[in-house]
């Protein structure tokens, strides 16, 4: 085995040196899910490989080390590989840290490759996908942000093909960059909000999405930046339109197979949802309020998470424990065809290796239980009363980020996933970034209470 992997690296090495790479950028990320590295060049290839670049953890955000710990180093992946379009002369590596000799139990990339090891002991591999929304703007010259189309904007912009149209140039480079990837875009528009963006492309294995979703952020904003753009992954810059989502689509394969698990023709809850997908179902249902701090993970996005907006009508983001079948009024959805899960409530700031593993830990709970979540709800949730929510037994997701922070610390199930050390560290960062904002005075405030007395 060792002789193949050797084998293997060498292939690597000289594939990349054909391709006339001569830096390499091996790749962690901090609680954000932000790529951080150092640059590495070709002729020490070897040695990466082997894990010789030392980082302090406690220089990153909300990675539970002190400055007095040993370092941690990071370990790439080689399958992991890719060569950034935009910059050819890099190959980008997604990697898991170590620390003293075995891997570091507060690596995000390897609390999800824990949790994917305990689906492979249940004879299950998981795939992913992740709906990639973001905003794309450019700075104006107050200092603040304009769409970069200056058409005059529309009541709803949604699916508008001239503002589209408008952003081709830098659109169509990122999804050329991705089809070069191998992605497999297959669709892309203009959202809701002005200047805000879908691209859909294939599923993978959720180790190999969650790399790519990271890999995609850095993308996006390198290729908008060189058109004089800024793409920004803020769930809600806009206070009167839609939110940018990263809905996450989840199935389940047998280890070594490729038949979806989730997938049931004659389903009598007319889902086209296997037993097996209704039982991960309830699974996320039990665990989603807590769920929801780590998919949306900022002050922000419960800005998203509203019912309804400053606009007329209603935002058509998830705010209720609850799944359905297309019913967009659920948080969890099985979109028509079935044969996989969607949770809404993830958006386009989370990280996607903890949030990943927080889903399919709680999924895989409700398959290990074998729960029900009961009758799917088709009708429309938004219109229902206090009282008749109540009768129908669905509950109101967290509405701030301090309620979904009480709901993480509440649920044991967090801490199983995370380890103590990131579960506390996730805590203790989420917990002041809360009160920073509640003790924040908004212009909000002042233009309302300055000389209101």
């Amino acid at each position: 085995m060792l002789k193949k992997q050797e084998t293997a690296a060498s292939d690597l090495f000289e594939s990349l040196e054909r391709g006339g790479v001569k830096y390499l950028l091996p790749s962690y990320v901090d609680l954000h899910g932000v790529s951080k590295s150092k640059v590495v060049p070709l002729r020490h290839f070897a040695q990466m490989m082997d894990g010789s670049e030392l980082c302090t953890g406690a220089a990153l955000d909300g990675v539970p080390q002190d400055i007095s710990d040993e370092e941690v180093s990071a370990h790439p992946d080689p399958a992991s590989c890719m060569v950034p379009p935009w910059r050819p002369e890099t190959a980008w590596f997604a990697s898991d840290l170590w620390c003293e000799g075995k891997p570091f139990e507060a690596c995000s990339r390897n609390i999800l490759k824990r949790v994917l090891a305990n689906a492979a002991d249940m004879g299950y591999a998981c795939n992913l996908g992740i709906e990639a929304e973001f905003f794309v703007l450019k700075e104006a010259e107050d200092g603040k942000f304009v769409p970069v189309s200056d058409r005059k904007n529309l009541d709803k912009p949604a699916y508008d093909v001239k503002r589209l149209a408008d952003n081709l140039d830098w659109m169509g480079e990122l999804v050329d960059a991705m089809n070069t990837l191998g992605w497999d875009v297959y669709s892309f528009d203009h959202e809701d909000g002005i200047g805000q963006f879908e691209i859909d492309f294939d599923y993978s294995a959720a180790l190999l999405m969650a790399d790519r979703f990271v890999f995609f952020r850095w993308m996006a904003g390198e290729i908008a930046r060189k058109h004089g753009y800024f793409a920004s992954f803020m769930p809600k810059p806009y206070d009167d339109r839609a939110g940018s989502g990263a809905h996450f689509n989840v199935s389940l394969v047998k280890t070594g197979d490729e038949d979806n698990l989730f997938y049931r023709e004659d389903d009598p809850r007319e889902c086209n949802l296997s037993t097996l997908g209704y039982q991960f179902v309830a699974g996320v249902l039990r665990h989603l309020p807590a769920i929801n701090a780590v998919v949306a993970p900022t002050v922000n996005s419960y800005k998203r998470l509203v019912l309804r907006g400053s606009m007329s009508g209603f935002t058509w983001a998830p705010v209720f424990v609850s799944y359905g079948n297309n019913n967009r009024s659920n948080t969890v959805r099985i979109p028509r065809g079935g044969g996989r899960v969607e949770v809404r409530s993830a958006d386009s700031s989370c990280n996607p290796y903890l949030g990943a593993a927080m889903v399919i830990a709680a999924g895989l709970e409700g398959i290990a239980e074998g729960l029900d979540p009961g009758e799917p709800h088709r009708e429309n949730l938004y219109v229902k009363s206090e009282e008749e929510l109540e009768r129908l037994g669905v509950r109101w997701l967290p509405k701030t980020l301090g309620e979904a922070l009480d709901a993480l610390e509440a649920d044991a199930l967090s801490r199983r996933v995370m380890g103590d050390a990131m579960f506390e560290s996730w805590l203790s960062y989420k917990r002041g970034e809360w009160g920073a904002y509640q003790n924040h005075v908004s212009e909000w405030e002042r233009e309302r209470y300055l000389k209101f007395f």
